[in-house]
């Protein structure tokens, strides 16, 4: 195919572009078609991306709240999306200078791997926050430039608040002790992953001064799966009902007073034979049938025609009576 457009192609991408669709527009009616990289695959559902939505709404508030209390000016922080993706495409969206913590989580089930998490502050968000600290209005103010010793010792604080966060937004699903390990200024040196890598990130939407800005928060996918599978085995523990055993032994003794009203019939065989059919026919009384078993030969008790015990045929009160000897063994 050639790599030079027609007169006419041209013609019609530019009449597309001055109508503002896209020269390959969908026409109304047509099914919405999704992309789909089976070279990487999702390894999170819809259910599982909501579960971890849900947590970092609870992480969004107390952050607002903090930001809030020490800026003294009003913070709102909400939750944009939950995505995973691989961890260049997110380095590669980031400034050159940013503002990144890297968290040590600390689980306290210990079989669960230890990870660290990135909880990253755009600029607008952390030159407002630092004006506001150093008696400013928090304006924000666009500057691409690495930040000063004093700079990161005044987001330090924030950065350690942050990761205590994590540990409440988490403790209905999880123990968990983070703690601020290091502070990245440059984003091509946190090389925290292999740029292949999964992660999985939350991005949150903060609104400080009426201005609104970025943060987020990320986690690698592999150990997120592995937090995901503890949180569900949790969770079939936890629905699972409780009953003391007062509770137990009435419900077992109810199962075993209407198993014990059940009607049941009941045989015993001493032995069995074969006979043909004109032998029966002429039996007649004090006649003697010979059987293959021996005298001694204990009987078979059979219930609703399963053989359960073997007992010994006798007498008992003048009535015929059988002698419970042995369980049947099945096998």
């Amino acid at each position: 195919m050639s790599d030079t457009l027609s007169q006419h192609q041209i013609d019609e991408l530019m009449k597309n572009l001055n109508n503002g669709s896209p020269a390959n527009a969908e026409k109304k009616g047509d099914k919405r078609i999704k992309n789909y990289n089976f070279k990487a695959p999702q390894k999170f559902t819809k259910e599982d991306l909501n579960l971890i939505r849900d947590i970092y709404e609870q992480y969004a508030r107390l952050v607002a709240s903090h930001i809030t209390t020490i800026a003294r000016l009003y913070c709102h922080a909400t939750v944009l999306k939950v995505e995973e993706q691989r961890y260049h495409e997110f380095n590669n969206s980031l400034e050159d200078y940013v503002m990144m913590g890297i968290i040590k989580l600390g689980f306290e089930n210990k079989d669960i791997m230890e990870a660290e998490c990135t909880v990253q502050l755009s600029n607008d968000i952390t030159f407002a926050l630092i004006d506001r600290l150093m008696g400013g209005q928090g304006d924000t103010i666009e500057i691409s430039r690495d930040f000063t010793e004093i700079e990161i010792s005044l987001m330090k604080t924030l950065l350690e608040k942050m990761a205590f966060f994590l540990q409440e937004a988490w403790s209905s699903y999880i123990s968990i002790n983070p703690s601020l390990s290091k502070i990245e200024t440059n984003s091509r040196l946190a090389k925290q992953l292999a740029p292949n890598e999964i992660v999985v990130t939350a991005t949150l939407e903060v609104e400080l001064n009426n201005r609104k800005s970025i943060m987020t928060v990320t986690v690698p996918a592999i150990n997120m799966e592995e937090i995901l599978t503890h949180l569900s085995g949790r969770y079939i523990t936890m629905s699972k009902r409780i009953i003391d055993e007062d509770k137990k032994q009435a419900q077992r003794a109810t199962i075993m007073k209407g198993v014990k009203n059940s009607s049941l019939t009941m045989h015993t065989i001493l032995a069995e034979t074969q006979i043909d059919l004109s032998d029966i026919l002429s039996l007649r009384l004090n006649d003697i049938i010979p059987l293959d078993v021996p005298i001694t030969q204990n009987a078979m008790v059979k219930i609703n025609d399963v053989q359960w015990f073997t007992a010994k045929p006798g007498i008992s009160n003048n009535k015929k009576a059988i002698k419970i000897i042995d369980v049947y063994d099945k096998k």
